[in-house]
């Protein structure tokens, strides 16, 4: 996707269409840019950049503080459009993903057609997308950047170490500045030098994986588009404009990220019975314990009961707290309590508390986290800086 954060925002603005717009923590305390507009991008403000340094390089964009539920909403409609020319889609991240439509195998069309048809339907949604058509993943990926936005950018069979050869060495994903840099100390700037190492020298330089790189390099890459495997832990962080001290705020704070948690665990159908507390603290120090259920659960306060439990013996009141994290693992199939014709009170409790939970879901998958909120999440609102949901294939 082009600039998608910035994107959506702008869809849901039309006066901020044209304009630089920024998502991202406020520049006051410890925020960061998220994503930004082409616009903005003019202006050398860059995803990750302290939103201090991006408000002095862009004094006049418009800011604003990151909605996730509404860009996975989005993101959720662009996978839809992807599901019907291939069942091979693999997600990468919210804003990417990777398909297979080798032509009578996966897709009926020709690949190309479908990358046309695929970005015309994705900029009905309002947005717009670039990809790359290619025989391997590296190449694709390195296409898919090559000409944003609303690029489209075709690799033959056969010439794709051609295509590769001049482009720099950190155009090649898994090479970072610092690994570009070691390589440039020898000589080796472009894509082409890299393909033409031997497997010692690579080996030397780049270390186990230097030999894979060598080879994606000259655009040999075996890697198969699978389906990403269901998640084994879901989570959500929050790191906070200034530090938490006080006992009411971290509650707070640990009362919002479970609730977020628990939603998104109730969406997949499944419960999970270990609970995982992760705290930053002032120094950077990070602390994380996790703590085993004897029954699965999916419900906000259960995992709040167990957070809580696991703050107090990591935390004490007046010590600073930079960051929160809330994870749940350990997942089953959640079943679904029959409902008797007589019920005791606890059940009746229970069953009350459930659909008072499902009526709440529905409101905020319809309207928006911010839909509905407890009266100590809306007390505590202005703390935050930036949020980040994550869900991890393999052992949590």
């Amino acid at each position: 996707m082009d600039a998608f954060f910035a994107a959506v925002e702008q869809l849901d603005h039309p006066e901020w269409r044209g304009r630089p717009v920024i998502v991202g923590g406020p520049s006051s305390g410890r925020g960061v840019v998220s994503a930004a507009s082409y616009e903005a991008r003019r202006y050398g403000v860059r995803s990750a950049m302290a939103s201090a340094r991006a408000e002095r390089l862009c004094p006049e964009a418009i800011w604003a503080r990151p909605r996730f539920e509404r860009y996975r909403e989005m993101s959720d409609a662009v996978l839809a459009i992807l599901e019907q020319f291939t069942p091979h889609v693999q997600p990468v991240s919210i804003d990417e993903a990777y398909l297979d439509v080798t032509a009578g195998k996966h897709a009926s069309a020709d690949p190309v057609a479908v990358a046309e048809e695929v970005q015309s339907r994705v900029e009905a949604l309002g947005i717009t997308c670039s990809i790359g058509v290619a025989s391997s993943k590296t190449v694709a990926k390195i296409a898919s950047d090559h000409l944003k936005p609303n690029g489209l950018v075709v690799v033959y069979p056969g010439d794709e170490a051609a295509f590769l050869a001049p482009m720099s060495c950190g155009a090649l994903p898994g090479i970072g500045p610092k690994t570009a840099a070691a390589l440039a100390s020898r000589g080796i700037r472009t894509l082409g030098e890299l393909a033409a190492l031997d497997e010692g020298t690579a080996a030397a330089v780049l270390g186990t994986h230097g030999p894979e790189l060598v080879m994606r390099a000259s655009g040999i890459d075996s890697r198969r588009v699978r389906r990403n495997p269901p998640a084994k832990s879901v989570s959500n962080e929050r790191t906070f404009a200034e530090d938490l001290r006080s006992r009411e705020e971290v509650e707070r704070a640990l009362e919002s990220l479970c609730e977020r948690v628990a939603r998104r665990i109730r969406r997949k159908g499944i419960s999970g019975r270990t609970v995982t507390l992760k705290l930053r603290f002032s120094d950077f120090t990070t602390r994380t314990v996790q703590q085993t259920m004897p029954q699965p659960t999916h419900g906000a306060e259960e995992i709040l009961s167990a957070t809580l439990e696991m703050l107090s013996d990591v935390w004490r009141p007046g010590v600073g707290l930079r960051l929160l994290g809330v994870g749940v693992s350990g997942f089953e199939e959640r079943g679904q309590q029959l409902e008797l014709l007589e019920e005791s009170r606890e059940e009746e409790d229970d069953g009350r508390r459930r659909r008072l939970t499902a009526g709440l879901d529905a409101v905020r998958e319809r309207f928006g986290d911010d839909a509905v909120k407890r009266g100590r999440e809306v007390a505590g609102d202005s703390s935050g800086k930036e949020e980040k949901d994550s869900e991890k294939p393999g052992s949590s």
